[in-house]
């Protein structure tokens, strides 16, 4: 599951409604915590960003907070007060944590929010536990909550997707860049989707589920977070390869160097641009990253994933304003979609 990159700063309003959110949700999500085992709860608060190792707090704030935030505006779209979302947005967070702890040991990553990930700090066979007590957590938080069979079988679907997501991710870095076999745009579309957007839309489709939104409003949540996703990918994406290292925290054309399937390298590769073959070849060797970086403009990757991304990004304005929700609470949540989907280009 792709973090955001905790340098950019969101507007003033975002933020203030980034803050709100957390405020409500970090009593609960401590007392969730605190129920773990003391070791496993040490490795949880230490991927939260609460302490370092060994336990030690730390002044920070443990990252934006995006999923609870959905989850808090979920329901007060639907007219509840935040209190309804809180169970949503705790059991998000914690499937979010586990994912990336998760994540991190299978792509190898050492570091993650500029620390060591936590199967660095601790070691494998740790972080493997610590993310399985973080997914337990996440069921028992849910399913203790009003509405909470069927708000686990909404989580249920969502971590179904995510999984899938993941695994089609991890099987594009074995085919090839072209031919019969190579991953198409429309392939790498669904696995954002699923990857990334599944558990977007679930953080803000439970809130408004446990604020006892009508089924057609929690679905349009739903449809918002995944198209969400896709687009937060798509411009992930364009930053990994052109984005400003001091703004993303990335190293210039970083999945470039990773050779990573990313959205603007598969529109230009199935583009009619002359040089696409020297792309593929430079990024079959891994190679000459600048004039990759280069040639993927040049053949219309980065328009063609930003023409993407914008296609999405409406797609939840229209899922946010078909659907019967609470105003105040809807232009909130378009205001942190918006931001999230277009970030720094």
């Amino acid at each position: 599951m792709t973090a955001l990159p905790t340098t950019v700063q969101a507007p003033a309003d975002v933020h203030r409604v980034l803050a709100r959110c957390r405020e409500a949700v970090r009593p609960a999500l401590e007392e969730a915590v605190g129920r773990m085992h003391p070791w496993v709860g040490e490795m949880a608060a230490y991927s939260l960003g609460w302490c370092e190792v060994g336990g030690a707090p730390v002044a920070a704030s443990g990252g934006k907070g995006v999923r609870q935030a959905l989850a808090v505006l979920g329901a007060e779209a639907a007219g509840a007060p935040a209190e309804a979302g809180v169970p949503a947005a705790v059991a998000v967070e914690l499937v979010h944590t586990f994912s990336l702890l998760h994540d991190d040991i299978m792509d190898g990553d050492p570091a993650r929010r500029r620390r060591p990930t936590v199967w660095k700090a601790y070691g494998t066979g740790p972080a493997v536990l610590a993310g399985d007590a973080l997914f337990a957590l996440a069921v028992e938080t849910l399913a203790a909550a009003p509405g909470g069979p069927q708000a686990v079988r909404v989580l249920s679907v969502a971590l179904s997707d995510l999984v899938h997501g993941q695994a089609d991710d991890l099987l594009f870095a074995t085919r090839p860049w072209t031919g019969p076999q190579r991953v198409r745009t429309d392939e790498y579309r669904a696995m954002a989707e699923r990857k990334t957007g599944a558990l977007l839309g679930c953080a803000a489709s439970l809130g408004a589920l446990l604020g006892g939104a009508a089924p057609a409003a929690v679905d349009a949540l739903d449809r918002a977070g995944r198209h969400l996703g896709i687009a937060f990918q798509i411009v992930d994406d364009v930053l990994g390869i052109w984005g400003d290292p001091s703004v993303t925290g990335k190293p210039v054309h970083g999945d470039l160097r990773e050779r990573k399937k990313t959205f603007p390298v598969l529109a230009a590769l199935d583009s009619d641009h002359p040089r696409s073959g020297r792309l593929a070849a430079l990024l079959d060797a891994g190679e000459d990253v600048e004039e990759a970086a280069a040639l993927i403009e040049a053949a219309g990757g980065r328009t063609a994933a930003m023409a993407e991304a914008r296609r999405h990004i409406t797609a939840v304005e229209g899922a946010l304003t078909d659907a019967p929700l609470q105003q105040r609470a809807v232009d909130e949540l378009r205001a942190l979609l918006e931001y999230l989907a277009r970030r720094e280009v």
